[in-house]
């Protein structure tokens, strides 16, 4: 099977291959530049990007804002004409602040997930940046293409749909993500690609369907390319490449996960998430740890009652403290067993 490109409303991407947005600082200008430069759509997570900013803790909202402009910049450097995007969570206090800062800096694509992006269109008005909504389902789906065609008159121009296998934070309940064969999740991608038909037709426009989640070699490309995805969105693997911005101890702790170190956690953003069991989630699970300072990183928040501060936890992780430090990770992490590069890894995708 022959990969085709990607066309993101009017961008073009010369394979099929989006690196998921990973924070907190996994996923920064080295590794989206590198892989849109090797024909991909490189995604920046906006996830409390300015963390390593002198003044951070003084001025979170201003450092990641600062940080965010920065990092899109220096990837469409890197990209040599490729695709860069930002993954932006809806659950982030400054969220909005986010999106615009995004489309500011030039980003060609916008994916937010974390909750339904309802006021996205509103927020990128006519820019020329592309807007995605991360969905799980095709009600999910149907009730935002609804709403985006009721309110603003237009729609997405991109759907990305993560499965049950994908890492980070998952749009599933515990119950079913213990259960991932039961969720039949081929068929949700075919009812998404139904749905987002409709609004095909009645804009004119093609919506692409981008499914992520578990998708580790050639075979799973193949996989859900049969199933009528357009695209495929890539992450896990992405980490233990030399171009990926977290530390060496970070990609190290994939390289020697087993399937027996990946657990579902319970994460203070409110929702499910897939990582490495270490010291810190042995730690707990038998207690929570007191916020000593918070980083107003989500609005649904209580620094009194959550059981970790997820900030403090994700910036330990990518700086190297594992254990103190939260990583997340995708269902497949155990299959890893050495370094790479981007170029290989895309090669090996394409090939």
């Amino acid at each position: 099977m022959k990969l085709k490109e990607l066309n993101i409303k009017n961008k073009t991407a010369r394979l099929p291959v989006i690196q998921g947005g990973m924070g907190v600082g996994v996923s920064r200008s080295g590794l989206a530049g590198a892989v849109a430069k090797a024909g991909g759509v490189g995604m920046i997570s906006s996830a409390q990007i300015g963390y390593d900013e002198p003044d951070f803790e003084q001025d979170v909202r201003g450092c990641n804002i600062r940080a965010l402009e920065k990092h899109v910049k220096l990837a469409k450097e890197q990209a040599d004409g490729g695709l860069v995007g930002v993954n932006i969570m809806v659950a982030l206090s400054h969220y909005a602040e986010h999106v615009k800062a995004a489309v500011r800096a030039g980003a060609d694509l916008i994916v937010c997930g974390a909750g339904l992006p309802v006021s996205l269109p509103e927020l990128v008005k006519d820019a020329d940046t592309a807007i995605a909504p991360v969905v799980s389902s095709r009600k999910a789906a149907s009730v935002l293409l609804r709403m985006w065609d009721k309110k603003y008159k237009r729609t997405a121009d991109l759907l990305v749909v993560e499965g049950p296998q994908a890492g980070g934070h998952l749009g599933f309940t515990r119950e079913q993500l213990e259960d991932i064969p039961a969720l039949s999740f081929d068929s949700e991608i075919r009812g998404i690609i139904q749905e987002k038909r409709i609004y095909e037709e009645k804009y004119g426009v093609s919506i692409p369907v981008v499914a992520g989640g578990g998708i580790f070699d050639r075979m799973d490309v193949e996989h859900m390319m049969e199933t009528g995805a357009d695209g495929v969105q890539v992450a896990t693997r992405f980490v233990v490449t030399e171009e990926c911005d977290a530390s060496r101890a970070y990609k190290q702790a994939y390289i020697d996960a087993g399937q027996e170190d990946v657990v579902i956690i319970k994460s203070p953003v409110g929702m499910p998430g897939r990582a490495i069991r270490n010291e810190f989630i042995r730690l707990m699970e038998q207690g929570r740890a007191a916020v000593r300072h918070c980083f107003g990183c989500i609005r649904n928040c209580d620094p009194g009652n959550t059981p970790y501060c997820i900030t403090q936890a994700l910036i330990n992780a990518v700086k190297g403290d594992l254990d103190h430090g939260l990583i997340f990770c995708g269902a497949k992490v155990d299959k890893i067993r050495e370094m790479t590069t981007v170029a290989a890894l895309m090669r090996e995708l394409a090939e």
